[in-house]
């Protein structure tokens, strides 16, 4: 019998142990792949959200905790465009409002003359003309089935549709845009935008335009990057946080499991792991054939995890509650991060086990009882 055969054929002895052991890594597994997923989605997103159109850059409110909380005068927005190296600035308000059965559409307060400068493209119908008009991103568009011509109600005003809009970003394709000046007075918040886009003429160095911003105006802070993105919004540290948080319990707890389990299997194997050092297995041999069989559990718990976090974050994003404010992106190193922990699993709760098993002596485990 070959010695991968017998790997696996050692743990499908034990079908109910190795079941349920797999299934206890797999569940920390699963909680990683959604984590991971959700977080890929929202720093996709956000970076989409801050690096808009042309701008290479945007403005905001300093030493508050959430960007949605963010207040910049309405005037910094001129102000910043006077700076050499700066072609155009564009100030937006940003919302968040109930719409058909979508519980927190973004919606955006723009200038129609902005419009461009912040990748937004027309692809059906007008743009802004009037107060009570308004735009669509095609994603939501599809959603709750309103187009050109419709009409939407939200905070008891009546809304033309004019135009369905398209950004490459699905996080804005799933919004709504409108005056900026009907959205300040709605939002009580006349004479303030909550970011302001910056394009640079080129050339111009990005690095030093932002420190002059920050030193001409010590209330606002450049965002360069979702990396950067810390500075005035707490939530993607405390969601990555977590994620790191998730991973070490499934390390800690996923190795138990397998410490335990393994410990099991060599007990009930001490006369079997007798026999074959007396018949010339070496202890560097019977060490491989323990951590093998901890880390191919591993393996399996792996795979199912991955299956079982997809099957949650797509049932996740099907509850109203959540859908349009989560997008989630599977990438390569979500599931290279999920199979590193299984794999450090593996090692942490076989090791031990294999160690013992190796320092059994012949004689001994061939008199175990």
């Amino acid at each position: 019998m070959r010695f991968a055969s017998l790997i696996f054929k050692n743990i499908l002895r034990r079908k109910t142990r190795s079941a349920f052991t797999v299934l206890g890594i797999a569940i920390g597994i699963a909680t990683i792949i959604a984590l991971g997923a959700v977080m890929s989605g929202v720093t996709a997103g956000m970076e989409g959200m801050l690096k808009t159109g042309k701008a290479d850059f945007s403005v905001a409110q300093s030493g508050i905790s959430d960007l949605s909380f963010g207040k910049i005068d309405e005037n910094r927005t001129s102000e910043i465009e006077l700076i050499e190296g700066v072609e155009k600035t564009a100030g937006v308000l940003l919302g968040i409002f109930p719409i058909e059965d979508h519980p927190y559409v973004p919606v955006w307060g723009v200038r129609k003359e902005d419009l461009q400068m912040l990748g937004v493209d027309i692809v059906n119908g007008s743009s802004l003309s009037q107060e009570h008009d308004l735009i669509i991103g095609e994603v939501l568009s599809k959603e709750i089935h309103k187009s050109v011509g419709d009409k939407l109600t939200f905070k008891q005003e009546e809304f033309n549709i004019t135009g369905v809009f398209e950004t490459g970003s699905v996080y804005q394709d799933r919004g709504l845009a409108f005056s900026l000046k009907k959205l300040q007075e709605m939002e009580k918040k006349e004479g303030y935008v909550t970011l302001v886009y910056v394009d640079l003429k080129e050339g111009a160095n990005v690095g030093e335009i932002c420190r002059q911003i920050e030193e001409t105006f010590p209330d606002l802070v450049t965002i360069k990057s979702v990396a950067e993105l810390s500075k005035v919004d707490k939530g993607l540290e405390i969601m990555d946080a977590a994620s790191m948080a998730v991973s070490f319990l499934a390390i800690l707890i996923g190795g138990i499991g397998v410490t335990n389990t393994m410990m099991m299997s060599i007990y009930e194997r001490t006369r079997e792991i007798g026999i074959l050092r007396a018949l010339g297995w070496k202890k560097k041999r019977i060490l491989s054939m323990i951590l093998g069989e901890s880390i191919l559990l591993c393996v399996f718990s792996v795979i199912i995890g991955s299956l079982l976090g997809v099957l949650g974050v797509r049932l996740l994003v099907l509850q109203p509650m959540i859908r349009g404010i989560i997008e989630p992106l599977y990438t390569l190193h979500t599931f290279m991060r999920a199979f590193a922990v299984a794999f450090a699993v593996g090692l942490v709760g076989g090791l031990y086990p294999a160690y013992r098993a190796s320092k059994l002596s012949p004689s001994d485990a061939l008199r175990y009882e």
